[in-house]
């Protein structure tokens, strides 16, 4: 187990290792050897109930791409983003180089002041974008780290430049 996620094994014999990733009841096996990762498998039939559902594609909405020949594994999170761009009505925005644009500031006095204001902000989903935002930030996307951090300091009242 590892102390940091406890629903992560690493079993370590022969000079081969195998990952176990374990959510609510998806199981995922990854490791550098395909002998080891089949008998592992074959353990975890043979002492628990379980589907066989193939290599993996898809784990948790993170997409999973494989270059055998380069020995390249790629995680791809494009359909989770492509659907949060459009339940927040930002199909059409313009992709950008780096998160956030140079010389942006955001502040406090940015934040709604009036009563009319602060109700036309409360219609903005702009708290479940955060947190939208957030997953893909944990699962796949370190480097947008920075601005979410920036603009969930607005969440509890967030203005239209925010």
């Amino acid at each position: 187990m590892i102390e940091e996620d406890h629903c992560v094994y690493i079993k370590r014999f022969e000079g081969n290792f195998v990952i176990l990733s374990l959510y609510v009841d998806d199981i995922l096996l990854a490791g550098n050897s395909l002998k080891s990762v089949l008998a592992i498998k074959e353990w975890l039939s043979s002492n628990f109930e379980m589907k066989d559902m193939g290599e993996a594609e898809y784990i948790l909405g993170v997409k999973i791409q494989r270059n055998r020949s380069k020995r390249i594994l790629s995680l791809s999170q494009e359909n989770y983003i492509k659907k949060i761009l459009a339940r927040f009505n930002m199909r059409d925005c313009n992709p950008l180089d780096t998160p956030v644009a140079s010389g942006v500031t955001l502040s406090l006095d940015m934040c709604p002041k009036t009563e009319s204001a602060k109700k036309k902000m409360e219609r903005v989903p702009y708290d479940s974008a955060v947190g939208s935002l957030m997953y893909t930030m944990m699962c796949i996307r370190p480097d947008i780290c920075y601005v979410i951090g920036l603009v969930s300091r607005f969440k509890s009242n967030p203005g239209e430049q925010h």
